[in-house]
């Protein structure tokens, strides 16, 4: 597979919509996730990215503008000991619990599918980075409508193992604007993942369409310790 530039990939979409990043540091000794949103209405666009424990959740930025919460206030991020969970949507909560309960990444994803927003049926994307020991593999996941369609559910699962230094993937939820918001298509893109973490979360922040961003979390792991440095950009701030 062809290695793509991550923002030439961003730069060339208006609208990605949400978007999970997930690789290793050139240097080989950092884990590194991003995750982002994106908005077109008012109630999507009012919302900002704050930290919780270990993890992230989405709040209204000015909660008297808040339409309706459902499908825009989750927590995309948390930790579980060595697991880091990413996702766009609630059901980070459900991946959770399913670890928790001796369930695998993709088994507890079996009783979610991709979210009631018709026409868009918009896909549920998941990414599971384990680091432990300075072992470090990931996991990404799309549940996703049948070609539009919601009588079916499609679910692909992709699991990475001894991650090649530089390299990431990059799994987004539309291939670009349009309506109904066509769903992303093919596996995860291979991507370059370059600089330190300031210089990545400043790339790919400057790289996402000015109108339509809303928030960037990035998180760079050290693969040997397991500590961790977070970025959090909010346009509304």
């Amino acid at each position: 597979m062809k290695m793509l530039s991550l923002m030439e990939e961003l730069a060339g979409n208006e609208y990605p919509g949400r978007g999970i990043v997930i690789g290793v540091s050139r240097d080989g000794k950092k884990a590194v996730t991003a995750y982002f949103i994106m908005g077109r209405s008012s109630n999507s666009r009012n919302r900002i990215f704050v930290e919780e424990g270990e993890g992230i959740r989405t709040e209204a930025f000015d909660p008297s503008k808040l339409e309706d919460p459902s499908l825009i206030i989750y927590a995309p991020v948390r930790v579980l000991g060595c697991s880091t969970i990413v996702t766009n949507g609630d059901q980070t909560d459900t991946v959770y619990e399913g670890l928790k309960n001796g369930l695998t990444f993709e088994q507890s994803l079996r009783s979610r599918e991709f979210e009631p927003d018709a026409p868009n049926y918009t896909p549920r994307i998941s990414g599971l980075m384990n680091v432990e020991n300075g072992k470090y593999n990931y996991v990404m996941s799309i549940l996703k409508s049948n070609n539009g369609s919601p009588e079916g559910c499609n679910r692909y699962t992709y699991a990475y193992g001894n991650p090649a230094a530089g390299e990431g993937h990059f799994i987004h939820t539309y291939m670009h604007d349009g309506n109904p918001l066509p769903s992303f298509e093919g596996e995860p893109r291979l991507v370059g993942i370059e600089g330190g973490i300031d210089d990545f979360t400043d790339s790919i922040w400057n790289s996402l369409n000015e109108d339509n961003k809303v928030s960037l979390f990035v998180r760079y792991i050290d693969i040997a310790t397991g500590e961790y440095e977070t970025r959090i950009v909010n346009k509304n701030m």
